[in-house]
């Protein structure tokens, strides 16, 4: 792909504030290359291919956000998987932690079947959007703080045209992630900043008495990587727990 999109971190920042609705932001976040490191590992992961998949063509870039455009609820986890994500096109489709998770959501009312293979699947999301606190998958999962800086714009703007009730926080990288942007956007964020935890709630209120704004929820839990769902740490029914108490909170009953 030719380096059209947003290539340094002040340009990220700069087409993300200008986005005005969340289509301009789905628009151009598939363009960016501001990270080096990921922009080498999502094209050789698309390149290489996993032996599954050598027939399909990856997707192999930025992810974007999915989801109700307007969603009382926002779900963020970490980053799209080396062939799930960024293979397909679309956070969580096509991996087992997108099995684990969209069952859960298809159970809960979020999800309008309970499985994602692909983009043109039929999947509509009712009252929740996804999105994630970096858009290109990571060598070994593990994106750096820079990168989670540089790609911090996106969600931020996400948020900001959102504006949710309830933020679904999936894992301890997303949960200091959201808390971060947060702040950055005027929210009142205690210091030192709470611990994530699964089950975890933490409501924050504008830090500006001034500027009038509905508190925000924040709801931990561990997030649905296999790491975490073939090991009984998360159940099926701790995460149905998390996501009926997200449609409680953002009053969708």
């Amino acid at each position: 792909m030719p380096p059209t999109g947003p290539a340094t971190p002040a340009q990220v920042a700069s087409v993300a504030a200008a986005a005005p609705d969340l289509a301009a932001i789905d628009a151009v976040l598939p363009t960016c290359r501001a990270c080096p490191r990921l922009v080498a590992w999502r094209e050789q992961v698309a390149l290489e291919k996993r032996a599954a998949f050598r027939g399909e063509t990856y997707w192999g870039r930025p992810v974007p956000g999915f989801g109700d455009v307007h969603a009382r609820v926002m779900m963020v986890g970490l980053a799209p998987a080396a062939h799930g994500g960024n293979r397909t096109g679309r956070l969580f489709t096509g991996d087992p932690s997108g099995d684990f998770l969209f069952a859960a959501l298809h159970r809960t009312g979020f999800a309008s079947q309970p499985t994602s293979r692909s983009r043109s699947d039929g999947l509509v999301l009712t009252d929740l959007r996804m999105a994630a606190p970096v858009r290109c998958a990571p060598p070994a999962n593990a994106p750096t703080p820079q990168e989670r800086h540089t790609c911090g714009p996106y969600l931020a703007r996400e948020l900001e045209i959102l504006d949710p009730a309830v933020v679904v926080v999936l894992g301890g990288f997303g949960w200091k992630a959201v808390l971060a942007t947060l702040a950055e956007q005027g929210w009142h964020v205690p210091r030192p900043r709470p611990a994530f935890g699964h089950g975890v709630e933490l409501v924050l209120a504008g830090s500006d008495p001034s500027v009038p704004r509905p508190p925000v929820t924040l709801l931990g839990c561990f997030h649905v990587s296999p790491h975490n769902t073939y090991t009984g740490r998360l159940t099926p029914a701790m995460l149905d727990d998390v996501l009926l108490r997200a449609r409680a909170l953002a009053a969708l009953d």
